[in-house]
């Protein structure tokens, strides 16, 4: 038993995405994502990087999206697994094409509005509070293609109206909201975190922090809509976090490790501060950026800062200065690290470091001051299938342990956390590599890297590792 305490009304629960969960990608009057364009296989990574050649999925591609886990159908059942945990909450995402198919439609798909209103309601009813992204990896592929996505200012417009649509239809039924999904992705997997496609000869490092004022921009507009529709609801940012460890005590490591930790800072300064810091002032000035920006942008980003800071972790980072010490990167990590010689590696290379998160979730109630939500943490690994169908996953419960004990010493540290939704609570698509066999849940879903299974939901022994957590409120970990 454990010595700290979870406050009154923790959130315990777990995180899915539509584009990796839902499925049926052309039903219900959904139109097609950018999701929706990314294959499994070794062509999946040059598209994240904004290198897509065609605005259509083609015939000689796997795209793990389309069926993904068939949540879309399978919602109540799910659902009806995460009741019999003990889930408090579930972070879901909307698929913004779901409700405007195009992007830029005059209407919303009605179809899509419902969906949603089903699922809400279906949590609703199992005592589960719905905690839901607005974008999480997806644009409606014709914004991309029509306007050259986030690079082109009419899409903070069109989000609105979209954040204003859903705000406007759920205000009863939600009451914790979140913008963009790992809003500093766009720096690193451009083409996921904001539909941009690249043409030979381009500034990608101008076109990337344009892109992501108009998502600054329309994270605010969002936050402003959110107020004034929904006035007892939260409305938070999301960062994909991780500190970046200086690889040795010399002066340049320490300043490389600031200096990597302000790229991820960088978008959250602006959505909870409400300006930009002076560090990125000083990086467009030395790298000829010139971010353009309307007259009333700086009053709109200081007055509509977030309620909350959601963010993921699930590894340390550690880098260096020194050119022939950063040759030592591990293989898996979207972020790239250094190998960290006092940390064991999952099988896809990310480092376990449970005081890491401890470490994360300090620094980040220390620099905002804001409450903190814990909406995606876990481990990705293979999951073998004994004889009686039975899966003893202690890999996975041996991390979950660790890190929410560490995330009780963060309560312990003062520092004030919301709640805690791990990633994937039901087998789903990896989001970089596409893969299935790379599993985070505490259901088994039945299907492989080429797309082939019945489905089939099964119980593993974190299922009912996780439930007794929830039970205990986090006080019995063993």
């Amino acid at each position: 038993m454990s010595n700290y305490r979870f406050p009154e009304g923790f959130l315990w629960g777990g995180a899915i995405a539509a584009n990796q969960a839902e499925g049926a990608y052309q039903e219900g009057g959904k139109g097609l994502t950018t999701v929706d364009l990314l294959p499994s296989g070794p062509q999946r990574m040059s598209i994240m990087l904004g290198g897509l050649e065609s605005f259509r999925p083609s015939g000689e591609f796997l795209y793990p999206s389309h069926e993904a886990v068939d949540f879309y159908h399978r919602y109540p059942e799910d659902i009806a697994l995460f009741a019999e945990m003990g889930f408090k909450a579930l972070r879901v995402s909307i698929s913004w094409a779901r409700i405007f198919p195009h992007g830029d439609d005059a209407q919303p798909n009605e179809q899509g509005l419902q969906f949603y209103d089903r699922l809400f309601d279906e949590l609703l009813k199992h005592g589960i509070q719905p905690v839901v992204t607005l974008a999480h990896f997806d644009v409606p592929v014709h914004l991309a293609e029509a306007f050259g996505s986030w690079r082109d200012r009419r899409l903070a417009g069109f989000f609105e109206k979209y954040a204003v649509t859903v705000f406007t239809r759920y205000k009863d039924k939600v009451k914790y909201w979140m913008t963009f999904n790992e809003i500093n992705m766009l720096l690193h997997l451009p083409f996921v975190g904001a539909g941009l496609v690249f043409r030979e000869g381009e500034d990608k490092q101008q076109i990337m922090y344009q892109a992501a004022h108009h998502q600054l921009v329309a994270s605010a507009l969002a936050v402003q809509a959110c107020h004034r529709i929904i006035p007892d609801a939260l409305i938070g940012c999301m960062l994909a976090a991780g500190s970046a460890y200086p690889y040795t005590c010399n002066p340049e490591d320490v300043f490389h490790g600031m200096v990597k930790d302000r790229e991820s800072y960088f978008f959250i300064d602006v959505q909870s501060r409400g300006e930009y810091p002076g560090y990125a002032k000083r990086f467009f000035r030395d790298h000829g950026i010139t971010v353009a920006m309307e007259p009333g942008d700086a009053g709109l980003l200081m007055k509509h800062t977030v309620d909350y800071i959601g963010f993921s972790y699930y590894a340390s980072r550690t880098t260096s200065a020194d050119p022939e010490i950063s040759r030592k990167m591990t293989s898996g990590n979207v972020f790239g690290s250094i190998q960290n010689p006092y940390l064991s590696k999952s099988e896809w290379g990310w480092t376990i470091d449970p005081l890491g998160f401890r470490i994360t979730a300090n620094q980040l109630y220390d620099r905002y001051q804001k409450p903190l939500f814990v909406v995606e943490n876990g481990l990705g690994a293979v999951d073998e299938m004994g004889p009686e169908g039975e899966i003893a996953d202690d890999y996975r419960i041996d991390y979950l342990k660790k890190h929410i004990a560490a995330m009780g010493e963060a309560l312990e540290d003062g520092v004030d956390i919301i709640g805690y939704t791990s990633w994937g609570p039901l087998d789903l698509v990896s989001a970089s590599t596409g893969e299935m066999k790379k599993r985070y849940g505490y259901i088994h879903v039945d299907k492989d890297n080429e797309g082939k299974g019945t489905l089939k939901r099964t119980r593993k022994k974190s299922f009912y590792w996780y439930k007794k957590v929830i039970e205990s409120g986090g006080l019995d970990l063993d």
